[in-house]
């Protein structure tokens, strides 16, 4: 049996999406260990991936130009107000195709293609092409970004005719899948299809990881470590969080004495937590530290792990 992956961030730290798609190529070689597995990478910018440590047979690396031509930034300005079509989303998708369509893709028995961040380029770059229609795309947000759960967007002719080509795709693929039960129910629903969306949940494989780096570590001081680490988007409201933790120890000095709470995270100010929770010093927030000290870090010594929704 031969696989094909077409994958948009296979990268080792900092991402969410490469961890899963990393792990999700070590659990299909150890479900079909005689197959072939071939990868071809899409990437938007040149990185060491460890590539050695994933179980595949080949991997075809391509970094993408995605510079877009002053003549079409100018052009987009008018464009996408008379026709609500993105001309910066048609040329970064156009390059997404450009690669995708020249594979071989008919010596493959099943083809997966899994995006990554919100913009879903992968998927986008193979509309209308012959590949599509053998494909098992994995959708892993909703999209556009409008119907993101806590989105601040408005629903305007641009995303409505996102949302139509999206449809467009899903209608023409082989199968679709979510790593979520509610996000398939709710995917079916957004794209008025009556094609089946699969549930794959999150794989996390440790095999395809270089976890030997545990030197930045938070050792813990107290009987319990509780620790957050992950991005502040979409509704997450960290600081509602530490509040209540902060209230607690307030108030309930055996909670004080026995728990610290590290917090790692990106795309908050962490200069103004530092600031607010200064006067709490059982809340450290910490800077961001890489994969495998992150994974050491909640494994050995983090006693509760948050998922902050």
């Amino acid at each position: 049996m031969k696989f094909l992956i077409i994958a948009q961030d296979l990268r080792v730290s900092g991402t969410s999406e490469g961890i899963v798609s990393r792990s999700f190529l070590a659990k299909l070689r150890k479900i079909y260990p005689e197959s072939i597995i071939d990868v071809v990478y899409l990437k938007q910018i040149p990185s060491d991936d460890q590539m050695d440590l994933l179980p595949v047979d080949s991997i075809s690396e391509h970094v993408l130009n995605l510079k877009i031509p002053i003549a079409v930034k100018w052009i987009h300005k008018l464009y996408w107000r008379f026709f609500h079509i993105s001309l910066l989303n048609k040329h970064i998708e156009k390059i997404y195709a450009g690669h995708i369509k020249k594979i071989d893709y008919l010596k493959y028995d099943h083809i997966f293609i899994r995006s990554a961040g919100v913009n879903h380029e992968t998927i986008l770059g193979a509309k209308d092409l012959p590949i599509l229609k053998k494909a098992i795309i994995n959708f892993h947000d909703p999209y556009p970004s409008f119907w993101y759960p806590g989105s601040t967007s408005c629903l305007t002719g641009l995303e409505l005719f996102k949302l139509k080509e999206m449809q467009s795709i899903v209608s023409q693929s082989k199968k679709c899948m979510s790593p979520a039960h509610y996000l398939s129910q709710d995917l079916e629903m957004l794209y008025g299809c009556r094609k089946k969306f699969y549930t794959l949940p999150h794989q996390y494989d440790d095999g395809v990881f270089d976890l030997s780096d545990a030197s930045q570590i938070f050792k813990k001081s107290k009987k319990i470590l509780i620790s957050y680490r992950g991005a502040v988007i979409v509704g997450r409201d960290i600081e509602a969080l530490l509040d209540a933790y902060a209230e607690l120890i307030f108030f309930n000095e055996t909670y004080k004495e026995n728990t610290e709470f590290v917090i790692r995270v990106k795309g908050a100010n962490l200069k103004k937590l530092a600031a607010k929770y200064r006067t709490t010093p059982n809340i450290k927030i910490l800077d961001l530290i890489n994969f495998s000290n992150s994974c050491n870090e909640q494994v050995h010594e983090a006693d509760i792990t948050i998922v902050l929704e």
